[in-house]
């Protein structure tokens, strides 16, 4: 048994160290959390309140809604964050497709089921041009485009 042990052990695998000038590259997760992150931001300071982020239904094929936020009138808010580098394949509202759009509102249904009576509700989308990690050369300015009512539950119904 020792044998064993001591055999796997020496073909265990190493993962090579980091390159120390070798810049290492975000994530897709971490680039989608960067950009919820400033979406969350830029729709605090304009007076919308955080209720949830990432909000999945269960199971597989079911949809999610990446915040969802109170206006000060208690309209609630279901927010698409989409963030594209750029706009070489349409940018990121080209990026809601229907699909996309049903899937936000099956969530949307499944959150709403914890309400006695559904209060006002829309779906926006907060879109982001521009790279969020910096580059070489000087990176593009970000801009933030928020759509209010950017679809509404009856889209691809």
């Amino acid at each position: 048994m020792e044998c064993l042990q001591t055999m796997w052990f020496s073909r265990k695998q190493v993962a090579p160290a980091p390159q120390p000038n070798r810049p290492t590259r975000p994530t897709t997760k971490g680039r989608g959390d960067a950009a919820e992150n400033l979406a969350l931001a830029h729709l605090q300071r304009h007076g919308l309140t955080l209720v949830q982020r990432n909000f999945k239904t269960p199971g597989r094929g079911g949809g999610e809604v990446d915040l969802i936020m109170r206006e000060p009138d208690g309209t609630l808010v279901f927010v698409e964050v989409r963030q594209r580098a750029s706009t070489r394949q349409g940018g990121a509202g080209a990026s809601i497709t229907a699909t996309k759009q049903r899937r936000i509102v099956l969530a949307a249904r499944h959150f709403l089921l914890r309400f006695g009576s559904e209060p006002p509700c829309r779906f926006d989308a907060v879109l982001i041009h521009g790279r969020l990690e910096p580059q070489a050369p000087a990176p593009e300015p970000l801009r933030i485009d928020w759509l209010r009512a950017a679809f509404d539950a009856s889209t691809g119904f």
